[in-house]
Formats: C-alpha cells, sequence, structure tokens
C-alpha cells in the first residue's frame, strides 16, 4: 500500500510555498522508486510552521515543518516515507503542544482529511448530522440548534436558533439561507480554512439549515480574494450535488435544497448583512434600513437566514452529538468552541479553537508565545479592524461574548491582533477612522462624514494642533457614529478609536518639541 504523505494546499501554506514543495516532493519520490502518493490536504492552522508536511506511519500521522522545496532531498534521505527523524520533525502531529491543547470541534477533519474526497468526509463522521436532520421535523431541528447555545460566530453572537426560528414562523413562496463568507476582517482566516480544507463540513450545515427553516436555496457569498476557496468550494458542491447531498431530494428525503456560489468584488462593507444581499441581487453593495429584518424580508424580499461560515459549520456536530454535548463547553451564554485566530507581531501565529472561557493573557502569552519581535505586548485588538484595543492590564478578560461587551469591547469574527510596544495608538485610532472612510458605502452621513472628520481631527492631534480641543471633538464623532450609523462600520469604528484613547493616553499628546528635536 502506497505511502499517504500530506502537503497542504491552504493559501497560507501556498504563500509559503507549499506548492514547489509539493511539485519537488513528486519528482523525488518518482526518481527514488518510492511507493508514495501525494494528499494536498488542508491546514491545521500551525502557521509558523507551514509548509507542514505529514506522513502517515503505522504510529500516526508524522509532522515536519516548516518544509522549503530544498529540504525534500535530505528529508527522503532520512527516511521520510517511514516518519525518519530529521531536524525538521516535529515528532507525531497531534502531541504539538499548539494541537494538543485545542478542543476541535468545528474544525476536527481541517488538515487531516482530502478536502475533496466525500469518502475521507464520510471516514470522519461526515454527514451524520443531516441524516439525523433528515429524520426530523423542521422545528425539532431548529429546537436543537436552539438548545445548544450556538451564537453567530461573525460579530454581535446573535442567537443562531432565534433566527432560525424566525424564518421557519415566516410565511414565503421560497425562502434561502445564505453563507456570509466575505471574511474581510484584519486578522482572520478561518472561514478561508474551512472553505479549503473541510467545504463539505459547511455543505452540510447550510443543508442542515435548509431542512430547519423548508428553505430550497442556499448561496455561500465569497470575497474575491479568496481564489483558493472559492475553487474548492465550487467543485465540492458539484461533488455534493452528483452524490445526492444537494438537489431535488437531499439523502432522499423528497425535500429539496441546492446551493451556489457568488463571489463578491472586494468591498468590505458588502460583509454587513444587508449590503451583501443588496450585492446578490446584482445592486450596488449599500446597507438597508432596518426593519425590515432579512428573516422576515431578505434576499429577494423573501424570508432569509444569514449565517456566517463558522456558524454553518458549527451546526453539524450539533446535529450529531446533541445540543447537550455542545453546550457542555464554554462559559455563561456563550457556549461551545470558538476558533481563534492568533495574528501581527505573534511569535505561534495560527488558528487555536478552544472552548469559550480562556483568558486573553492565556491566549496571547501561553498559546502565541507573545511577540514575535521579542518585546513587551503593548495592545491586542480582538474582532478585526473594528475591534477595541486591549491593553494588558485587560488581559484577565475572558473570552465571552458578555465579559468583553463589558469591557467596551467585541469579540467578532475572534481575530485577535498584537502589537508591541513600538506600536503607535494614535496612528491606529487614525487608520481605524481612514478605513472607515474608504470602505463606507455612503448611505448615511455619521459613517461616511464622521470618518472623514475622524481622519483629519486625528492628524490635527498628531500636528499638536489644539490637542484637548480637537481629542474632545474626536470623542464627540465616535459617539455620534457608534449610536448615528445605519450599520455595524460606522458603529463599531469609534471602538478602536476610543480604546486607544481610553488605554494608551499618553500616545495622543504632543510631543514637546525640544524632545521631538533629540
Amino acid at each position: 500500500m502506497s505511502v499517504r504523505i500530506f502537503v497542504p494546499q491552504d493559501a497560507a501554506a501556498l504563500a509559503l510555498g507549499a506548492n514547489r514543495v509539493a511539485k519537488t516532493l513528486s519528482r523525488e519520490i518518482e526518481t527514488r522508486g518510492i511507493d508514495a502518493v501525494i494528499i494536498r490536504n488542508g491546514s491545521r492552522g500551525l502557521h509558523w510552521l507551514e509548509p507542514m508536511v505529514e506522513v502517515e506511519t503505522a504510529q500516526g500521522r508524522i509532522a515536519y515543518g516548516p518544509v522549503k522545496a530544498s529540504d525534500i532531498s535530505s528529508l527522503l534521505d532520512a527516511g521520510l516515507a517511514n516518519g525518519g527523524n530529521h531536524p525538521l520533525c516535529l515528532g507525531k502531529t497531534e502531541d504539538i503542544p499548539f494541537l494538543k491543547n485545542q478542543t476541535r470541534l468545528t474544525f476536527a477533519r481541517c488538515g487531516i482529511v482530502d478536502p475533496l474526497s466525500l469518502e475521507d468526509y464520510k471516514a470522519h463522521d461526515g454527514l451524520k448530522g443531516l441524516a439525523k436532520a433528515v429524520a426530523m421535523t423542521s422545528a425539532d431541528v431548529v429546537a436543537q440548534v436552539t438548545e445548544s447555545g450556538l451564537r453567530g460566530r461573525g460579530g454581535a453572537g446573535f442567537p443562531t436558533g432565534i433566527k432560525w426560528k424566525t424564518v421557519l414562523d415566516t410565511a414565503g413562496d421560497r425562502k434561502y439561507i445564505v453563507c456570509n463568507a466575505d471574511e474581510g476582517d484584519s486578522g482572520t482566516f478561518a472561514d478561508r480554512m474551512i472553505m479549503e480544507g473541510d467545504p463539505f463540513v459547511l455543505i452540510e450545515g447550510m443543508a442542515i439549515a435548509g431542512l430547519a427553516t423548508l428553505a430550497t436555496k442556499g448561496f455561500v457569498y465569497i470575497r474575491s480574494e479568496y481564489p483558493h476557496a472559492i475553487a474548492t468550494m465550487t467543485e465540492a458542491v458539484e461533488i455534493a450535488r452528483r452524490a445526492g447531498i444537494l438537489g431535488a431530494s437531499v439523502m432522499g428525503s423528497g425535500r429539496a435544497f441546492d446551493i451556489e456560489i457568488r463571489t463578491g468584488a472586494g468591498a468590505y462593507v458588502c460583509g454587513e448583512e444587508t449590503a451583501l444581499l443588496n450585492s446578490l441581487e446584482g445592486k450596488r453593495g449599500i446597507v438597508r434600513a432596518k426593519p425590515p429584518l432579512p428573516a422576515h424580508k431578505g434576499l429577494f424580499n423573501c424570508p432569509t437566514v444569514i449565517n456566517n461560515v463558522i456558524s454553518l459549520a458549527s451546526v453539524p456536530i450539533i446535529m450529531d452529538k446533541g445540543a447537550v454535548f455542545y453546550k457542555d463547553f464554554g462559559m455563561g451564554r456563550s457556549r461551545g468552541t470558538i476558533p481563534i485566530q492568533i495574528a501581527g507581531n505573534v511569535k505561534h501565529g495560527g488558528l487555536y479553537e478552544a472552548a469559550f472561557g480562556l483568558t486573553l493573557g492565556q491566549i496571547v502569552d501561553e498559546i502565541g508565545g507573545g511577540t514575535a519581535s521579542g518585546r513587551p505586548v503593548k495592545a491586542v485588538q480582538v474582532g478585526g479592524p473594528l475591534g477595541a484595543y486591549f491593553p494588558r492590564a485587560l488581559f484577565d478578560t475572558p473570552f465571552d461574548y458578555e465579559a468583553f461587551a463589558a469591557k467596551d469591547g467585541l469579540i467578532g469574527h475572534a481575530g485577535i491582533t498584537v502589537f508591541d510596544d513600538t506600536a503607535d495608538m494614535l496612528k491606529q485610532a487614525r487608520f481605524a477612522m481612514e478605513f472607515c472612510a474608504i470602505e463606507s458605502c455612503g448611505k448615511c452621513t455619521p459613517c461616511r462624514i464622521g470618518s472623514t472628520r475622524g481622519v483629519e481631527t486625528a492628524d490635527k492631534i498628531a500636528q499638536g494642533i489644539e490637542p484637548e480641543k480637537n481629542l474632545a471633538l474626536l470623542a464627540d464623532l465616535c459617539n455620534t457614529m457608534k449610536f448615528g450609523s445605519l450599520c455595524a462600520l460606522g458603529g463599531f469604528t469609534p471602538y478602536p478609536v476610543t480604546s486607544a484613547m481610553n488605554h494608551f493616553p499618553d500616545d495622543f499628546r504632543p510631543v514637546p518639541l525640544v524632545e521631538a528635536a533629540e
């Protein structure tokens, strides 16, 4: 039997040379006459070790990394095909501390299976959740998801089951499931990793959502910057359709549900659900006023469920293992697991799935290993470019929706960006306003004008022009944007600005001329 060697084709691994590694490995095993086959899997999420090559042995998978194409010859000389020892050998993959200490539910298969092998997916408990959902009533499926405590993993943390029940209870000739895969936050990559590494779990989750709400059509809206995810998802949908998982009769149930892949055009605001719906309808991606809610009148004016990738990908295990199993993880009203994406100036960047409840300090210092530069951590931004900056004084905050809200922060898509003590927080606050000004759809005045004035005001503070007056003006602008904006883009932009002002006031004081000259 051929030895199976795994080389990831996740976008992060490709950016670090995984294709060159795979090509060189293929050539070398052919030249040496080694009986081996190369499997292009997803990433395990240990980005500082990518490309991480794994070989299947009788003792389990053995990992090597980070591997360059120039390392292949010496790896094969050392007996790579048999899990031989080498300076790049990391031992058993599952024993690597970063992986071993995780609780992988949503990402249980990512990096393990061949992403486009339905046989692999089934062999690792795939489709069990859908099979159970097919045998249940729509109301019972909704009840199980509600009981699990699953909340939206894309931003506000709204209970998924309540959203589904609203759509189920709303009359409509046609209903839709829309997957928001417009993952635009800086330092986030969980959605992409699922779509590239385990696409069938998303398809299964969407099919369950369709059965639960009586929706017959689903759309996956993927940002254009994710070409590999688009290609993988497109092929996976075709495979699922041919296998009878999608189509006129889902798994022979007689109930229809199908999926279409759509590509966005790179607008950050289209990550907002109503702007996304406008884009799907072929309109300009601008925010709609609410009410009506999308659950009542969404895509093409029909009842619509809008969930992000991780929310939908978490559903299959809930249906398979049960609501009690899932909600046993976590704390308070934050149940289950959350895929934390660790990025920025950090030693061990990557994806870490764990139950809610880890403190921010544990994530940054113990799991992330502190800064890559070796300098002290100054700030951590949680929740993408619209997330608050937390200083070390708040590192005891547990990763929990309510705990973060109590500290004027938000978990959002669970992206964490680490900054060392060289970061200028006034510049970071200015960046938040500039980002909003560029990405605003322009529909509401607080977002469109407030962000532009915010950039100008931050520049005046940096130049030492009436600093106290302009600090007060910046705070007032944030207040207006927070409570007057139509959507979260303008409403959340004040989080990074006000947190930077409150926690790092020294960075907002003008530098004395004598000190500047030195």
